[in-house]
This record gives C-alpha cells, sequence and structure tokens, in this order.
C-alpha cells in the first residue's frame, strides 16, 4: 500500500509539473509573436510500433500533447506500424508525404547512413539522464534537426527517450563470448554488425515478426527493449534467460520526423509548441520507464526467468569492438564523424560526474 500511495504522488508531482511547464509557456507566448495559421491541421502519423508503450503511451501521448497545446489546431491520427507504409521505413513514407508525420527509432535507417546510430542510440553510447542533457543542454538535438534535414530530406525532432535495454532474452544461457558463437539473434543497428565480428549469427526483423521468430525458434535470442516494454510482449515466457547489462543499447532516443513542407508551412509559434510537446514527452518517458522497469524485472524473476550478467570480459571486448567501429565508420563518413565527435567530446565532460553525483540507485 505505502509503495502504490508513493508512486500515486509521484505521478501527480509529474503531471503537475507538466501542467505548471505547459501553462508558462503559453502564458508568456514563447515571446513568439500570435500569427498561428487558424486553419486545423489535421495529419496522419505512421510508426514503427506494432503496439505496446511506444505506439500506446509515447506516440499517442505526442499527438494528444500537440493537439493540447495547440488548442486543437493540430491533430494527429496515430496508425499502427505496416498500415501507412514500412515499420522499418518510416522516414521514406514521411519524406513522400504518404503521412505528414512519422514515429520511430532514427537508427532504422542505418543502411542508408549510419549517423543515425550515432544519434539514435547503440552499444557504448549515452545511458537515458545523459542522453537528455547531450540533446538539450549540448546542442544535439540543432545538430540532430540539421543532419535529418540535411541528409534525409524532413524535420526531425527527439520525442520519447529509449530506456536501457535488456541484453537479451536467450533460449540458450549467454554469459561470455564463447557463448556468443554461433548464437541466432535478433538484433539492428550498430550492434548487428559488432555482435557479428564477435561471432554472433545475426538476423533483422521488424517488430512484429520479434516474437513468432523466438517461438518457432528462427532465432535463439532476441533484444528488443527494456523490462516494462519487453513485459507485454511476453519474451520472458518463451525464453528462460535474461541476459543483463544492455551494453548494446545503453540508452536512446525516438524521433518524430515530420514532412519538410509540412513542417515549413507552420507558423513559427506552432513549430515551437511542437517542440515543446516533443521535449515534454521526452522527460514523461524518461521517467516512466525508469519506473516501471523495476516492477517489470520483478515480475519476470516470479514467473521463473534465470538473470544472467554479462562477464567483465565479454563487457571489455564489446566496448573496444564499438569503438574500432564507430572510428571506422568516422574516417569514411563526415557527418559520422562531427556526429560521433560532439557526442564524444560530451562523453568526455560527463566524466565530472562520479566526483559530485551519486550513482542511481546508490548511496
Amino acid at each position: 500500500m505505502a509503495l502504490f500511495i508513493q508512486q500515486m504522488l509521484e505521478q501527480r508531482m509529474l503531471r503537475s509539473i507538466a501542467k505548471a511547464v505547459i501553462a508558462t509557456v503559453i502564458s508568456i507566448g514563447l515571446g513568439i509573436a500570435a500569427d498561428s495559421a487558424k486553419t486545423d491541421e489535421i495529419w496522419n502519423m505512421a510508426t514503427a510500433w506494432g503496439g505496446g508503450p511506444f505506439l500506446e503511451e509515447d506516440a499517442k501521448g505526442f499527438a494528444k500533447l500537440v493537439e493540447t497545446l495547440t488548442d486543437g489546431r493540430i491533430q494527429i491520427n496515430v496508425f499502427p506500424g505496416g498500415m501507412l507504409g514500412s515499420p522499418l521505413k518510416v522516414s521514406d513514407t514521411v519524406k513522400s508525404g504518404v503521412v505528414q508525420v512519422g514515429h520511430s527509432w532514427m537508427g532504422y535507417d542505418w543502411g542508408i547512413d549510419k549517423t543515425t546510430l550515432v544519434f539514435g542510440g547503440g552499444p557504448g553510447h549515452l545511458n537515458p539522464e545523459e542522453f537528455i542533457i547531450w540533446l538539450y543542454e549540448a546542442g544535439a538535438a540543432d545538430l540532430w534537426f540539421e543532419y535529418r534535414k540535411e541528409k534525409f530530406g524532413i524535420a526531425s525532432i527527439p520525442c520519447t527517450i529509449a530506456p536501457t535495454e535488456i541484453f537479451l532474452h536467450s533460449k540458450k544461457r549467454v554469459q561470455t563470448l564463447e557463448d556468443l558463437k554461433g548464437l541466432k539473434v535478433r538484433t539492428s543497428g550498430a550492434w548487428a554488425e559488432i555482435a557479428g565480428r564477435l561471432g554472433a549469427s545475426t538476423v533483422i526483423l521488424p517488430g512484429a515478426e520479434v516474437y513468432p521468430a523466438l517461438e518457432r525458434g528462427v532465432v535463439d535470442a532476441i533484444e528488443w527493449s527494456s523490462a516494462s516494454v519487453n513485459l507485454s510482449s511476453g519474451f520472458h515466457k518463451i525464453a528462460k534467460y535474461i541476459i543483463m547489462p544492455g551494453i548494446h543499447a545503453t540508452g536512446g532516443a525516438i524521433e518524430c520526423a515530420f514532412n519538410l513542407d509540412t513542417w515549413e508551412r507552420l507558423s513559427e509559434r506552432d513549430r515551437e509548441l511542437i517542440k515543446l510537446a516533443a521535449r515534454l514527452m521526452v522527460m514523461d518517458s524518461w521517467a516512466r520507464y525508469a519506473y516501471r522497469d523495476i516492477a517489470a524485472l520483478e515480475k519476470m524473476r516470479e514467473a521463473g526467468n534465470e538473470f544472467i550478467l554479462l562477464d567483465s570480459e565479454f563487457i571489455r571486448v564489446s566496448v573496444k569492438a564499438t569503438e574500432e567501429w564507430e572510428d571506422e565508420e568516422a574516417a569514411k563518413n563526415p557527418w559520422f564523424r562531427r556526429a560521433l565527435g560532439h557526442r564524444r567530446a560530451f562523453q568526455e565532460d560527463m566524466k565530472n560526474w562520479p566526483t559530485f553525483r551519486f550513482p542511481i540507485g546508490q548511496r
């Protein structure tokens, strides 16, 4: 009961903070002339998600915030992945004008340009708290927007912070590098290449195909997201072993991408209100996933799953292989080099954190 009351109080506090921020920003008018268009905008949103909280809470939550902040001038209809184009090619669907907006992980475009992985998150990357600071205080959100507009012809902003993931839901015990060799793993992004170098047999699948592939034995193990996201998908029911920590995805960021013509015809005020909605969803998702993951892991433990921690040599070799992969990409891709340099400089600054901040969960 005490835990329930504490949770309710925390939720009320977060809602109060969000309402206060919204009220303050609206009251000062963002310092922008009130030149909002009077014509209603009714948009369709393509997503990469077949279901779960990325769809039901993050994408739809963003849509609701946009409608609220714009006094209903902009309304967004949210569709599950695959209904309005390929769930792995949301940016194409947005750029072509089939939809006005998309909700996806930028890293799904890694086959076109691997710089998407520097912004989207992956191995050797930032944790969720670092991600927020990098985006909004160190200037990465502006660099992100510039990159997506120049290379992909879309307007893109971060609108969800993805939590640190479970490394694997696996039917086989994995703890050492030897255990990884020959393992058939569903993964994506940079880790698909890096894990392959370490001996795994990697397979890339969209979300809707992950569960049946694991269930039928097409793959031995899968990575998807954090405990609270994965719980509803039931991966823990068909794979005994839960492998941690998520070195392949220490944290990540989900984008809201807009058709460029749609974005540029908006008033400056409405563009700023949309950015505010996205920033509020970033903060909401960060707190929500962090708190829910605690209970979700306990439910998996109660279900009989065995938790395995990767050994230190596995982590050391993985970090080294990741840095080598990044250096190779930076040498041949100017945008990758620019984005990686920006992130690594921030990571160097963040090394000071342990001198004045307690690690989360420890005192």
